[in-house]
């Protein structure tokens, strides 16, 4: 599943927790993993160089951007194969640039960075790496739910049914797999998608019409999960999908999310773009996003 494991560091202390994160994984699949820095080509032109590349600045950012590769030693001092790399570049392209170049199978990365001169993982651009990225994205931000520990033991799979979702669920599997974790699938009602007004209800039939989906959902997830040999717990749940996901993770041991990146279309969307952006966002742990590659769509 994964050979190469792309980890881009600012030296901050969410890039360092996602590289435990990267190096736990590519530690259960034996794969590389490649640490990159990106020094910031708007910040290289330095504030008093009139639109002129100042070298001399240029070569302290290189060096703090060296620096920030070297906070990952303890992080990753258990992997076998380890590559590092300085670019100069607009940060998320860079990445993006990166994973096409070295044929890398997955980013982990931390969804803040810090200010000033070495900035660049900042929210915005985890969020453009991954709407735009060809493979899957770990987001990770340093808080006390998302250290490694031992492992993943728990693994949350929203699912609505949809192929955007069921992208997701092979790989969520497959670490399961390696970690020997439980999985959760779980599905949420958006009743919100469907009503017709503030002050109309939801049918009852529909609303029935809806759960079922949901429970076919969360089944096809838990079927494949004990066919390959995996605990598994499901679950359908009402509400606003954000909310509820990260309330399940909130109520249960849960390591990791896995998620795709898009669902439905229409009044049976239940995972949206906007979804997985709001966990990436706002998850204390870490959130596996997947997006269907262009080929997929077109099929």
């Amino acid at each position: 599943m994964y050979d190469d494991i792309l980890i881009p560091s600012d030296g901050s202390e969410h890039a360092v927790r996602a590289a435990e994160h990267g190096a736990y994984i590519a530690d259960a699949f034996d794969a590389t993993l490649h640490l990159l820095t990106v020094v910031d080509v708007d910040a290289a032109a330095g504030p008093f160089s009139a639109g002129g590349v100042d070298e001399e600045y240029v070569g302290r950012l290189k060096s703090k951007a060296q620096t920030a590769i070297d906070a990952l030693d303890d992080a990753v001092s258990g992997v076998e194969t380890v590559q590092s790399s300085v670019v100069t570049g607009q940060p998320s392209t860079a990445v993006l640039d990166y994973v096409a170049d070295r044929d890398v199978d997955l980013v982990a990365m931390g969804t803040r960075g810090r200010r000033g001169l070495s900035r660049y993982l900042v929210g915005s651009v985890a969020e453009r790496v991954v709407r735009r990225s060809p493979v899957p994205v770990l987001t990770v931000r340093a808080t006390e739910r998302s250290a490694v520990g031992e492992g993943y033991d728990d693994i949350l799979v929203p699912t609505d049914g949809s192929d955007y979702a069921a992208a997701a669920v092979a790989h969520a599997l497959a670490i399961a797999e390696r970690a020997d974790a439980r999985v959760h699938a779980v599905s949420v009602v958006n009743l919100g998608d469907v009503a017709t007004g503030t002050e109309v209800g939801v049918p009852p039939k529909l609303v029935e019409q809806f759960e079922t989906l949901a429970e076919e959902a969360v089944e096809s997830v838990a079927t494949a999960a004990r066919e390959a040999g995996l605990d598994v717990e499901t679950s359908v749940r009402t509400g606003v999908p954000a909310r509820e996901l990260l309330d399940y993770a909130e109520e249960n041991p849960i390591d990791l999310v896995a998620m795709g990146t898009h669902g439905r279309t229409g009044w049976d969307r239940l995972l949206l773009g906007s979804t997985a952006e709001r966990l990436v966002r706002r998850s204390p742990i870490p959130v596996l996003t997947v997006r269907r590659s262009d080929e997929e769509d077109e099929t």
